[in-house]
């Protein structure tokens, strides 16, 4: 595991690469970047659950805090329209339902409160700088995922924008990491999975990608750790370093 002295946020102090970046015979050549999207590259934690529980009002169902978001969200819209029901609603009706009005009233109000992250404007100016392809894969609908990349990361062009598609199943199915080397045309070995969550971690290792958790993101350490992650950086400007 690779952390920073005085890891942000997490109390992490420790600072080691793992044995084998250490070995002479060892050098990254890495050329293309895959990044996840909500906790890695933008925080939208507020607008996803503030369109959620606008939802859920309307039914005259509980809310939620926005902190209970952070582990909703990961792993596609309509698991996280069934997590934020409550359990005696989690039917087939009530959950389509729900999930057509999250979908428009997300859709208009995206950008309300969503933003990069710190750091993140200067690392991928650094990877486009060092001639690194970029792309996204994200469990966010395809459109959804596209209009917050055109919008908020309008600044970066992106070779491959990918959210979730219906012909594809979504990650952890390596299917669409798979695709998006294909686009590039970079062997699989040769590009490092960006993730927040273990979904991500899976996602990479079912790929042949380099899996490297971020801390900043929406879960935990343990959970980035127990899913495969070969590295863990608590700000973007240490992945830039280590690529």
């Amino acid at each position: 595991m690779y952390v920073s002295e005085g890891g942000q946020g997490r109390g992490l102090t420790a600072f080691a690469l793992p044995d084998f970046v250490n070995s002479m015979n060892f050098v990254p050549k890495f050329k293309g970047v895959l990044f996840d999207l909500d906790g890695t590259l933008i925080d939208t934690v507020n607008d996803i659950g503030d369109a959620v529980n606008r939802t859920l009002e309307k039914r005259d169902f509980p809310t939620h805090p926005i902190f209970a978001y952070r582990e909703f969200i990961g792993d596609g819209t309509k698991q996280l329209i069934i997590r934020a029901l409550p359990k005696e609603h989690r039917i087939k009706k009530m959950i389509a339902s729900c999930l057509e009005e999250f979908m428009q009233d997300y859709a208009c109000n995206f950008n309300i409160k969503s933003k990069p992250y710190k750091g993140i404007p200067e690392l991928l100016d650094g990877l486009i700088q060092k001639n690194i392809t970029i792309a996204i894969l994200s469990n966010k609908p395809d459109t959804l995922t596209r209009k917050c990349v055109f919008s908020i990361l309008e600044k970066w062009n992106f070779d491959v924008v990918f959210g979730q598609r219906d012909h594809l199943p979504p990650k952890p199915d390596p299917a669409g990491a798979f695709e998006i080397a294909a686009k590039i045309g970079i062997d699989p070995k040769n590009i490092l999975f960006a993730g927040d969550s273990g979904v991500d971690m899976k996602t990479a290792a079912a790929a042949g990608m380099y899996p490297v958790g971020v801390s900043w993101g929406f879960r935990s350490l343990s959970e980035l750790k127990e899913n495969g992650a070969q590295l863990i950086v608590n700000n973007p400007a240490e992945l830039l370093e280590f690529i």
